[in-house]
C-alpha cells in the first residue's frame, strides 16, 4: 500500500488535470479552480514527469488529450467523483444528518413513501434524501447509491434486506367497463383487454391460476412499465389491471376505478429495504431505516 501511495500524484494536481481535460483549454480550467493559468500548466506537467507520457498535445491555442490522457482522465474523474461522495459521507457522522441517495420503485415513491416522507424530514431535519428510480436489482458501489426500496424475494447479495411489507393484489376495471363487459365473476374478465405491468409479467398468470381459470390470455394485453400508467391505463378504459390495492387507493376513493368482485390475492413476494453492509451504520442509513421500520409497524396492506 506504501508503494501504491508514492505512484499517485498530488491530488491538486490531479484536480487542475481533470478540469483541464474536461474543458481542453488550461485557462478555463484555471478560471475554475482560482488558478493562474502557468499553474495549470505546472500541475499537469507534474503528473507528465511522474507518468513519463504526453497527456496533452499542444495545438496551437488549444491543449487536446492524447489517447492516453483521455482515458487517463476518464479513470481520475470517477476517483474524484467517489473522494467528494466519500468526504460528504464521513462529514455525516457530525451528527444524525447527512446524505442518503436512495433508489426506489416509482409507483411505490410517488403513492406511498413521498407522502409520508414530511414525518420524516420533521424527525431528522438534517438528512437531505437524494431519488434515483431503479427497476431491478443493481450494484450499489458503482451506483454511487446508499439504499434501495426492493420489491421481490430477499435476494440481494452483499447487502442486507429489511422486510417492508408484503402486497394484496385485486383485479380493478373503470365502472363503465365493468357495466359494459358484464363483470360479475373473474371468468368475465377473459373476455376484457388484461393491461400488463412490465416487471410482474406473471401477476395476471398467478392471479387466474388462483380463481381456477385457464391462463392462455395471460400475457395478452397492452404492456406499461409502471404500475402508474398501468392504473391509469384502467383508468381509460383500455382494460383490466391486477394491481397492489394500496397503489390504487386514491383511483377506488375517487370511483375512477373499482375492483368488480372481491378475490383478492396475496402476492408471495414482498417489499424491502436494502443496502450495503459498509453502509449499515451511516446516520443518515441508520435514520431512514430506524423512520421506515417504524411506519411499516402495522398488517399488511
Amino acid at each position: 500500500m506504501h508503494k501504491h501511495r508514492l505512484s499517485i500524484p498530488p491530488l491538486a494536481a490531479l484536480t487542475a488535470f481533470e478540469a483541464a481535460a474536461r474543458h481542453g483549454s488550461f485557462t478555463k480550467a484555471a478560471e475554475e479552480l482560482n488558478l493562474t493559468q502557468g499553474a495549470v500548466s505546472r500541475q499537469v506537467a507534474l503528473i507528465e514527469d511522474q507518468l513519463g507520457l504526453k497527456l496533452f498535445e499542444r495545438v496551437r491555442q488549444r491543449v487536446m488529450l492524447t489517447p492516453a490522457g483521455a482515458a487517463y482522465a476518464a479513470d481520475i474523474r470517477d476517483s474524484l467523483r467517489q473522494l467528494s461522495a466519500a468526504t460528504i459521507n464521513a462529514m455525516a457522522f457530525r451528527g444524525t444528518g447527512g446524505v442518503l441517495n436512495l433508489a426506489i420503485l416509482p409507483t411505490f415513491g410517488t403513492r406511498w413513501l413521498i407522502p409520508r416522507l414530511p414525518g420524516f424530514f420533521q424527525t431528522y431535519p438534517g438528512v437531505t434524501v437524494n431519488f434515483a428510480t431503479r427497476l431491478v436489482p443493481f450494484d450499489f458501489k458503482p451506483e454511487g447509491l446508499d439504499a434501495a426500496i426492493h420489491f421481490g424475494d430477499p435476494i440481494w447479495p452483499g447487502a442486507r434486506l429489511h422486510r417492508l411489507m408484503g402486497e394484496v393484489i385485486v383485479p380493478v376495471a373503470s365502472p363503465e367497463m365493468i357495466a359494459r363487459f358484464r363483470l360479475r365473476e373473474p371468468a368475465d374478465l377473459l373476455n376484457v383487454p388484461l393491461l400488463q405491468q412490465a416487471t410482474r409479467p406473471h401477476a395476471w398468470k398467478n392471479w387466474l391460476q388462483a380463481q381456477g381459470l385457464p391462463t392462455e390470455s395471460a400475457v395478452m394485453g397492452p404492456r406499461f412499465e409502471q404500475f402508474a400508467m398501468v392504473a391509469q391505463a384502467a383508468c381509460a378504459g383500455l382494460g383490466a389491471a391486477i394491481v397492489p390495492h394500496f397503489l390504487v387507493e386514491d383511483e377506488i376513493r375517487s370511483g375512477a376505478l373499482a375492483v368488480p368482485f372481491e378475490r383478492p390475492l396475496m402476492s408471495s413476494e414482498a417489499y424491502y429495504l436494502v443496502y450495503p453492509e459498509e453502509k449499515a451504520e451511516r446516520p443518515a442509513v441508520v435514520a431512514f431505516r430506524e423512520w421506515l421500520l417504524a411506519q411499516c409497524v402495522k398488517p399488511d396492506i
